[in-house]
């Protein structure tokens, strides 16, 4: 990876959906949005905080998130060994087309069982995934290679997901019905609005949930409740606003959803421990 994320932060590929991160200090915990997709890590480690529990995750083990999720991060990074990651965007047609043409997938998979939230899994890294893994870097090398071989070996890395321990959340995401799934379809709706007043029920009925059905299924796949949930969604978007766009607090909590600005400064130092005005400071120190 080291040869592909020459620069500081995230590199894009030439293979859409198909990022590397290099990062060559620490990181102390603090909230983050997780995208849905796999994250990959050649070096270093992280470790993520979700729901009161500890998710490691470093060369021996891929993290795969089926939704999208507030949660809070912490890199690991030794001196002289900057922290090199792949991020692989989940894309449903590919994994569709890959559970299509499997024979079986494991129990725990198609029954939906695991100890784990399907929201997140922490999965073992074994030989035939790292492998796969590296021959989709080595084609990264080469562009015509990137443009010829890449979607396949995308492909590939699903069907290695698919028959180990991060086919759990996955699978329940493209079975029409699960609870995650129908959970998935209501995450959609709050990132496409989350500017827009969110009424519970409304969100609900969408999926064919009763109220409280869907408070459970939520806080089962988010660790959290929808209104936390679309709150963190919205603190992280506002984030990016400041420190990415140099947007301006009040600015950044109008386009948001918040109608007090004293509420979202409020929230928004408690949450990511400095103020609106301080933290693009920060960054740039």
């Amino acid at each position: 990876m080291g040869r592909l994320a020459k620069n500081e932060g995230a590199t894009r590929t030439e293979l859409p959906g198909v990022r590397l991160h290099r990062r060559s200090q620490g990181m102390p915990r603090r909230p983050l949005l997780y995208q849905q997709g796999l994250i990959i890590v050649g070096q270093g480690a992280k470790r993520v905080y979700l729901g009161g529990k500890t998710h490691l995750y470093d060369p021996d083990h891929y993290l795969a998130l089926s939704v999208p999720l507030p949660a809070e991060c912490e890199a690991v990074v030794r001196p002289g060994e900057p922290l090199l990651s792949m991020t692989v965007d989940i894309d449903m047609g590919a994994l569709l087309g890959v559970i299509g043409q499997m024979d079986a997938l494991g129990e725990d998979a198609r029954q939906g069982r695991c100890r784990r939230r399907p929201g997140l899994t922490v999965a073992l890294a074994d030989p035939a995934f790292k492998l796969s893994v590296t021959r989709l870097l080595r084609a990264l090398m080469n562009p015509e290679e990137t443009r010829v071989l890449g979607p396949a070996l995308v492909r590939e890395l699903l069907f290695r997901v698919m028959r180990g321990e991060g086919a759990v959340g996955l699978y329940a995401l493209v079975v029409s019905g699960t609870g995650l799934s129908r959970i998935d379809k209501a995450l959609r709706q709050i990132h496409s609005n989350y500017n827009r007043p969110v009424h519970v029920d409304e969100l609900a009925g969408c999926v064919n949930m009763s109220t409280s059905a869907f408070h459970r299924a939520f806080k089962d796949v988010t660790s959290l409740s929808p209104i936390q949930y679309l709150k963190k969604v919205r603190l992280n978007k506002a984030r990016a606003m400041l420190v990415e766009d140099g947007v301006r607090a009040s600015d950044a909590a109008r386009l948001v959803g918040y109608e007090s600005v004293s509420q979202f400064s409020r929230e928004f130092k408690r949450y990511f421990g400095a103020s609106p005005a301080r933290l693009p400071e920060l960054h740039r120190g």
